[in-house]
C-alpha cells in the first residue's frame, strides 16, 4: 500500500505517533488510509477493497453510506448545518429514545461518548452529593480523568495502567472491581456507601473484547445500587441500538438510572447522549446546578443521520441480517479456530470476539490471558485477504445490515485461509 505509507509518513510529522487515535496506529507495518466506502467495503487509497468488520468502532449497523442517513444529511445540509439555536430534528430524535428506552425521561446530547460519560458522572455527583464512583477492571467508558483507572480497549492494547496526567486524588474517587463478581461489588460498595455515588458498567462489555455479564449480575447491580443510595449508570455507547431497539436494559431486563448512548444514534457522526429519570435530568444546567454545554450538541446533521438510522432500526431486517452474519462467522470461529488453537468464541447480537486459548473469559483478567498475539496474527492474515477486523483482541467484530450471505461467503472463505497460516 503505496500511498499510505506516503501519507503515513507525512502524518507522522503532523499528529502525536502519527494518528488522532491511539488505535489506528494499531494496523503494522503502518495504517492504511481509507477514500471511499459503502456497503460492508472499505476502499483504500491503493484501491483496495476490504470487508469491514470494524465499522468505525461499532456505529455504523446500517453499513456504509447507507441511502436513507445519506438522503438524510443531503437534506439537512441544504437546510444548513450549525445554528447555535434549537432546531426540530433534535426533538424528532429524542422521541424516538426515550420511547425505546423507558428508563430515559429526558436526554441531553451531547458529542462523543466520553462527554457523555462525563456528564453522566458529573450528574450522579450532583444529583447525590457523594464523590465516589465504582467502575469494572476492563470496561472503558472514554478518555476523561474520572474513568481512566484500569480501562479496556486502546489503554489494555498500549499496556498502559491508565494515563499520564490522572491527578491521584482524582483517582482515589474511582474504586474498580472485577466484572462479573457481585461479592466484590457488594463489599466495595457497602464499604464506601456513604460517599458513593454511582455504579457505571458497560452491560456487555465491548472494549474488553466482548465479555456479556452472567445471568442476573446485572439485576444485582440493580439491587446494589439500591440498597447503597447510589445510582446506577449503563454506559450503552456500544450496545445501544446495537443489541436491540432498547439495547442491553432491554434484553436483559434491567433498568438504570441514567443511560449514555453514542456511536449508533448518530448514525455515524460525533455524537453522545445521556438520559435518565426526569428528576435526575433537572439537575442539568439550566434547569439544575449541574453544568453542561456544547456549541455543537444536538448538531443538526447528527440528529438528521441518527433519526434515519432508527427509523431504519426500526423496520426490523438490519437486526436480522447483523445478527445472522455475526452467528455465522462466530460458528465459524468456534469450528475451525477453537477447534485448532483452542479458545472461546463470545458472542451477543451483532457483536463478538474470538479470545484464543483460554477456557472461560468473563471478565478482565480472563481476557488478559488470551494469547494477544495469535489474535493479532489474524487480524494480519485477515487484512492480507481484503477483510479488515480491529488489530486488537481487546475490541469487537461487528456486523451490519450490509453483511449479507455474498459478504460473510468470502469472509468465511479468508478466514479458513488465515487459520492455516497464523500459528
Amino acid at each position: 500500500m503505496k500511498k499510505s505509507l506516503e501519507l503515513f509518513n507525512i502524518a507522522k510529522s503532523l499528529f502525536p505517533g502519527g494518528v488522532n487515535s491511539p488505535i489506528r496506529a494499531a494496523v503494522k507495518p503502518y495504517p492504511f488510509y481509507v477514500k471511499d466506502a459503502n456497503g460492508a467495503v472499505l476502499v483504500t487509497v491503493d484501491d483496495v477493497e476490504l470487508i469491514d468488520y470494524v465499522l468505525g468502532y461499532g456505529p455504523l449497523i446500517l453499513g456504509h453510506k447507507h441511502p436513507k442517513v445519506l438522503e438524510a444529511v443531503e437534506e439537512q445540509l441544504h437546510r444548513d448545518w450549525l445554528y447555535g439555536t434549537p432546531h426540530e430534528v433534535e426533538i424528532e430524535l429524542a422521541k424516538k429514545i426515550v420511547s425505546h428506552y423507558p428508563s430515559i425521561d429526558m436526554i441531553r446530547f451531547v458529542n462523543s461518548g466520553t462527554e457523555a460519560t462525563m456528564t453522566a458522572i458529573r450528574l450522579a455527583r450532583g444529583y447525590t452529593g457523594k464523590n465516589k464512583i465504582i467502575k469494572f477492571d476492563g470496561c472503558y467508558h472514554g478518555a476523561h480523568d474520572s474513568v481512566l483507572v484500569k480501562a479496556g480497549s486502546a489503554v489494555s492494547h498500549y499496556g498502559l495502567p491508565g494515563s499520564a496526567g490522572v491527578p491521584e486524588a482524582v483517582s482515589r474517587l474511582t474504586l474498580v472491581v472485577p466484572f462479573n463478581d457481585v461479592d466484590t461489588l457488594e463489599k466495595v460498595a457497602k464499604e464506601n456507601e456513604e460517599d458513593l455515588a454511582a455504579i457505571i458498567v458497560e452491560p456487555v462489555m465491548g472494549n474488553a473484547g466482548v465479555i456479556p455479564p452472567k445471568e442476573g449480575f446485572l439485576k444485582e447491580l440493580r439491587r446494589i445500587a439500591d440498597e447503597t443510595g447510589a445510582l446506577l449508570i449503563f454506559d450503552e455507547v456500544i450496545t445501544g441500538y446495537r443489541l436491540g431497539i432498547g439495547g442491553a436494559q432491554a434484553k436483559y431486563g434491567v433498568v438504570p438510572d441514567i443511560t449514555t448512548l453514542g456511536k449508533i444514534i448518530g448514525g455515524g457522526f460525533p455524537v453522545g447522549a445521556v438520559g435518565g429519570k426526569r428528576e435526575i435530568m433537572e439537575y442539568l444546567t439550566p434547569s439544575g446546578p449541574v453544568f453542561n454545554a456544547g456549541t455543537f450538541n444536538a448538531h443538526p446533521v447528527t440528529m438528521a443521520a441518527g433519526l434515519a438510522t432508527i427509523e431504519e432500526l426500526e423496520r426490523g431486517y438490519v437486526y436480522e441480517v447483523a445478527n445472522t452474519a455475526a452467528e455465522r462467522i462466530a460458528k465459524a470461529l468456534e469450528q475451525e479456530a477453537v477447534a485448532k488453537y483452542g479458545g472461546i468464541v463470545n458472542r451477543v447480537a451483532s457483536m463478538f470476539q474470538w479470545f484464543p486459548r483460554v477456557e472461560e473469559v468473563s471478565n478482565y483478567s480472563d481476557a488478559q490471558k488470551a494469547d494477544k498475539e495469535l489474535a493479532l496474527r489474524l487480524h494480519e492474515e485477515l487484512l492480507k485477504r481484503e477483510v479488515f477486523i480491529a488489530p486488537s483482541l481487546f475490541e469487537a467484530w461487528f456486523t451490519s445490515a450490509a453483511h449479507g450471505e455474498d459478504v460473510v461467503d468470502k469472509t468465511l472463505e479468508a478466514l479458513s485461509e488465515a487459520l492455516k497460516v497464523i500459528s
